[in-house]
């Protein structure tokens, strides 16, 4: 994982336009000793080539793999700009992340960053940032824009005989993710839990939490609390306000009277009832809308292999996500350059597509076509 420093970052910058601000930027670069002088020109060509802008207000100016041996050391050089500066297309940038990679390692920069840049929100904040501390954190993933909660956080069918194991577990599952502390996993075994209706429990507590989060257990046991049936618990541990939406999503439910969508459901499927992002879309995955091609990029998919890869996927009306078979299992919008690039993928990982929609065939072609020309690296 890339260290941020605040030598690393260069505050209240201004720029006319972004061939002025990359030519700031590679000047930095050069001065810390991470390029040689004439890196410059292959960070300009790069962005004929392709435009480096990422989004929410973020831009990754970098070099073209013929001038990798321009590269003395790994690094980058941050530039903040709180006025904006016109990447073209009337895309604004506030943050200029400029990159030197000498190899594939610029991938594993480039997932870091654009991970925690994709929340909403992070544009604002990056803005407004006053500090190079601000924007450490920021970019370090130390602010917090969306609670957690992944497959770690789900516990399906646990055999318990009470709440207590209930709360134990689902405060357990909270703790060994990095959420909580033990003091936390001990207020949920003691605070009496909250009846949502239909056999469905929610507890909450502030008490240990580092980061906030929420776990779901269900039980695959006929037990009771209160003389009410125990049949699931969902478990919120919260320090900030970023859980909110998971108890919009909960109160919908309740309303409804949907409290058995909730206990029913798969772990796939909860993770798609509570996604706050609107950039992942669970689609059906059979036979005829997936299809899995390998990549042959020498470098894999840095930008503009991976813009290239989004433009053919946005010619189709049909919804698309991309899963990295190599990498950490998560499908994303093959639409969103920031969420492909995340992926981290290398020469020779294998990404699955699934398509959706009156054209899913048509795009699985195109995009097989796409990849197999080298996505315009030949």
């Amino acid at each position: 994982m890339l260290t941020l420093t605040k030598n690393d970052i260069t505050l209240q910058q201004s720029a006319a336009d972004k061939t002025t601000a990359i030519k700031a930027i590679a000047k930095q670069l050069a001065t810390k000793g991470l390029v040689a002088e004439n890196y410059v020109d292959g960070m300009l060509n790069r962005e004929q080539q392709n435009s480096t802008f990422l989004g929410n207000g973020i831009a990754i100016p970098h070099g073209t793999v013929d001038t990798r041996e321009l590269v003395n050391q790994t690094g980058v050089a941050i530039h903040h700009f709180p006025q904006g500066v016109n990447w073209g297309d009337d895309n604004v940038v506030y943050v200029a992340i400029g990159i030197a990679a000498k190899s594939d390692e610029h991938l594993g920069i480039l997932k870091q960053l654009t991970k925690v840049l994709s929340a909403d929100g992070v544009e604002e904040k990056l803005k407004q940032a006053q500090t190079e501390a601000d924007i450490i954190a920021l970019l370090n993933g130390e602010v917090q824009f969306e609670a957690d909660f992944d497959a770690s956080l789900i516990q399906l069918l646990f055999p318990a005989s009470d709440m207590i194991q209930m709360s134990a577990v689902a405060g357990g599952l909270l703790k060994n993710s990095g959420n909580a502390e033990s003091a936390f996993v001990a207020e949920l075994v003691t605070k009496e839990p909250t009846h949502l209706g239909k056999g469905l429990w929610l507890v909450s507590t502030d008490k240990g939490v580092k980061r906030s989060g929420m776990s779901i257990v269900t039980t695959a046991n006929g037990c009771e609390f209160n003389e009410l049936p125990v049949k699931g618990l969902i478990a919120i541990a919260s320090c900030n306000a970023s859980h909110q939406a998971f108890l919009t999503t909960i109160t919908k439910a309740i309303t409804e009277q949907q409290q058995e969508s909730i206990l029913s459901a798969t772990s796939e499927q909860l993770l798609a009832m509570f996604s706050t992002s609107t950039e992942e879309t669970t689609v059906n995955a059979d036979a005829d809308n997936t299809a899995i091609f390998k990549i042959k990029n020498a470098h894999g998919l840095h930008a503009r292999p991976g813009a290239m890869l989004v433009a053919e996927a946005k010619k189709y009306e049909s919804k698309i996500t991309v899963l990295n078979v190599n990498g950490d299992g998560n499908a994303v919008n093959a639409k969103s350059l920031m969420k492909v690039i995340a992926l981290g993928v290398k020469h020779g990982h294998e990404l699955q597509f699934t398509a959706d929609g009156a054209d899913a065939k048509e795009a699985l072609a195109g995009i097989g076509a796409a990849i197999a020309s080298g996505l315009g690296e030949g």
